[in-house]
């Protein structure tokens, strides 16, 4: 039973005071209120026959007496997903995903708690009642001070990384704690720590923390920097253990020191989050991203949301030799939407919700990980993904599906804050990936169909503290509230899930708004529904709204205007303009002044039926005999002509690649009952007609006149595949068929496939390492990263 913790930092093989040594620093998940409790607790023959049942179900991957052996060591106090006895009894149920540990779901329940008492018997887990002799106080000044455990440790964010987080340290007994402490450690599954100086063949060294390694490469932590080496350029490593060798404490002070690590039950956040990581991404960095094309800092790549790379190593001429240089397993129960953000040759990204991970970009190297757990499941829950991750300074952001917003040490993994932004039993759920702004962490939120009041925030990166709101509908009294009939707007939708875009010298926010609820029966709620289906234009410090445009008034086909939003300056009726473009999800192209909102004009890229033009103020005709009726009627397009998948912007060619799906869709309305939590889309049951077949593609669009210039076909359509350009003439495409492909820019020509045998459902990203340009992408829940030979 492999088990991970919440405060995971997978890499730094850390010297653990209490009980051994161990790859993480457990802290046990803090569970709802209405947790199952352990109904054996502290019962010898529970104790008893629990150690029966492991030993003829589990002692042969964890040994006997759990002591490890092809699995890790259960003896230790620390476990990886959380140390709560219902934890542990979830992670024997339920198993772990990408792990050899299996779910042992047809076990008695009441045989599983017995296993859990016997594993925590193990390490003093079940005793209790321990009197300790020392001074919390003097403990406390000896851990900080002469006693010199913050040269390994870390408390709350004070110490150092190389040893394990100690901030939860009251939750194991008295007797594991003092082992600990006198460095009396209990077998391991794992190497043991070190560190080492590694002489390089030209002479060079560098001496450091061991984060990881294998056969081919070696991290090390640096003065707090990373530094990956290729071990072909190796001339010689010289280890050291971390692991003290004797204890200078005298008999009381190990009691005091003991009495001090006792109170320590949880990472205390808010102490924590006093601390200032060392910059890793500044926001001129972010801001100036095109001096860096060997990094991509943003969701997008950059505020601009081109989603294209300047790197020029791969080309036309050579992507047929492209080869995968290293994947990583990101096991979870949702395959990949993320995409990576690249800072100087680290990777961050985000696997299924609630876990993070820091990669070495070039090697594929793990140097952390964090794990977070739900607190609270919304059985209704739908959509149980995410997008990505921020990082700003020494901080990297993202999000939870129970709504918590959450700052990580960039360097270590290690949490840093968090605050509940939201309900997730209302519906909410963050899985978009945040936006870093100048001084603030830009989050919006899911659950548009669940029927909530839709709304973006802002956050302090370094305290949490939300500095505004901006609701996605109006109340009575705000601009534009007699779009909704009623009180309509409470429960009237608009998701901020997907990332915006940012304009440093308008200092201006760009960001799309989702589908109205009851997402097919407009009915109840006749109206434009600002701001659904729209893109905002918003003031960053103040959330104030500066302009609107509607895409889809009233819209009743569970459309939205989440989709990238592209800022490109370009020449209209002879004058350089700021222009704002958009491929939205109701067929059609749009060209926006990105300054005042004006229409510009707007032509489909797919067949569409529901529009038959734009007025001279630029909004849309609409064709009603498309709407969304109880019988249904036919419209074009479907589900979406795209999606969220990332677009990817030339500015020098003026040309715009996305991946699209053109198909027969169905209106169809239905009942509007509302309950909470509960999907709120009134979808009719009547049976749509049989129409012709889908046409997936990627295309090519002119965006100076919205032309066509090339088309793709693709077998399998997707709403979530993204694509990525490149300035070496090459267009990167993922595919819901799991194909990685390479097409030429200028034709749509194939180039070059990589089979990648898991369904893709995330898009393509770019960077560069020691001058050798990457191409990643997520496939299934692996993440491969290509580049060419050596």
């Amino acid at each position: 039973m492999k088990f991970s913790t919440r405060y995971a930092v997978a890499g730094l093989l850390a010297v653990s005071l209490i009980g051994g040594v161990s790859l993480v620093a457990g802290t046990s998940q803090a569970q709802p209120a209405d947790t199952p409790t352990n109904p054996f607790a502290h019962d010898p023959a529970a104790v008893a026959a629990g150690q029966k049942i492991f030993n003829s179900t589990c002692t042969a991957c964890h040994g006997v007496g759990a002591t490890g052996g092809r699995g890790p060591a259960l003896n230790t106090g620390s476990f990886a997903h959380g140390a709560g006895d219902y934890d542990i009894f979830q992670t024997i149920r339920s198993g772990v995903a990408g792990t050899q540990m299996p779910s042992f779901a047809r076990l008695a329940s009441d045989d599983v708690w017995k296993v859990v008492t016997y594993i925590k018997s193990l390490s003093g887990g079940e005793g209790g009642g321990e009197v300790l002799k020392g001074d919390p106080a003097r403990g406390q000044a000896l851990f900080f001070g002469a006693g010199g455990c913050t040269a390994c440790h870390e408390m709350n964010g004070r110490g150092a990384p190389y040893a394990s987080d100690l901030s939860d340290a009251g939750t194991k007994s008295a007797e594991l704690i003092r082992n600990g402490v006198v460095h009396k450690l209990r077998r391991r599954f794992g190497p043991s720590p070190e560190f080492a100086k590694v002489t390089m063949k030209d002479g060079t060294s560098h001496d450091g923390f061991v984060t990881a390694q294998d056969s081919f490469a070696i991290a090390l932590n640096v003065s707090g920097k990373f530094v990956t080496l290729n071990k072909k350029d190796v001339q010689s490593i010289d280890s050291r253990s971390a692991v003290p060798a004797d204890n200078k404490l005298t008999d009381a002070q190990v009691d005091d020191v003991v009495a001090y690590l006792a109170g320590q039950k949880k990472r205390d956040l808010a102490e924590a989050a006093k601390i200032t990581p060392a910059p890793v991404l500044t926001y001129a960095r972010i801001r100036d991203a095109a001096a860096e094309p060997q990094n991509y800092p943003t969701y997008w790549g950059d505020y601009h949301g081109h989603h294209f790379s300047e790197l020029t190593q791969i080309d036309k001429a050579n992507v047929g030799k492209l080869q995968a240089k290293w994947a990583a397993s990101l096991p979870g129960q949702s395959t990949l939407e993320s995409i990576p953000v690249v800072v100087d040759g680290v990777m961050y990204v985000s696997g299924p919700p609630g876990d993070v991970y820091a990669f070495d970009a070039k090697t594929g190297l793990q140097l952390w990980h964090f794990h977070r757990k739900q607190d609270i499941v919304n059985p209704y829950q739908i959509n149980p993904s995410n997008r990505g991750v921020a990082v700003l300074d020494g901080r990297v952001f993202f999000g939870t599906l129970d709504d918590n917003l959450i700052a990580l040490d960039a360097h270590t993994g290690r949490e840093l804050w968090e605050v509940r932004i939201a309900d997730t039993m209302e519906g909410f759920t963050l899985t978009g990936a945040p936006l870093a702004v100048k001084d603030k962490i830009i989050m919006g939120s899911s659950g548009g169909e669940m029927g909530l009041r839709g709304f973006l925030d802002a956050y302090d990166p370094a305290t949490g503290k939300r500095l505004w709101r901006f609701y996605t509908t109006p109340a009575p009294g705000e601009p534009n509230a007699g779009t909704w009939p009623g009180d309509t707007w409470k429960l009237g939708g608009g998701g901020t899930w997907l990332t915006g875009s940012f304009d440093p010298e308008l200092n201006t926010l760009y960001w799309g708004i989702g589908n109205p609820a009851p997402s097919f029966n407009q009915y109840g709620r006749k109206g434009d529904n600002l701001y659904t289906d729209s893109v905002v234009a918003l003031d960053p410090d103040t959330g104030k709204l500066k302009w609107y445009y509607q895409f889809t008034p009233n819209d009743s086909h569970d459309w939205d205007s989440e989709e990238d939003m592209v800022l490109a300056d370009q020449m209209v009726d002879g004058k350089l303009k700021k222009l704002l473009l958009h491929t939205d999800r109701n067929g059609v192209f749009y060209a926006l002044d990105r300054v005042t909102g004006q229409f510009q004009w707007a032509k489909p890229f797919v067949k569409t039926t529901w529009v038959k033009g734009w007025d001279k103020n630029g909004r849309p005709i609409v064709n009603h005999d498309t709407d969304a009726t109880p019988e249904g009627k036919i419209v074009w397009p479907a589900t979406g002509g795209t999606n969220f998948q990332a677009p990817s912007y030339d500015k020098d060619s003026y040309t715009l690649f996305l991946q699209t799906n053109e198909a027969q869709g169905w209106a169809n309305s239905g009942p509007a009952v509302f309950e909470r939590g509960k999907l709120y889309t009134a979808r009719g049951s009547v049976a749509p007609p049989p129409g012709p077949p889908a046409k997936p593609a990627i295309k090519a669009i002119d965006t100076r006149n919205g032309d066509i210039l090339w088309t793709t076909p693709v077998q399998v359509p997707s709403l979530s595949a993204g694509v990525m350009a490149t300035r070496g003439g090459v267009v990167f495409v993922a595919t819901s068929e799991g194909q990685f492909m390479a097409l030429d820019s200028k034709t749509g020509k194939p180039l070059w496939n990589f089979r990648t045998g898991g369904r893709m459902t995330s898009s393509p990203m770019g960077y560069a390492v020691d001058g050798k340009q990457y191409v990643a992408i997520g496939a299934g829940n692996m993440l491969y990263s290509f580049a060419l030979p050596d």
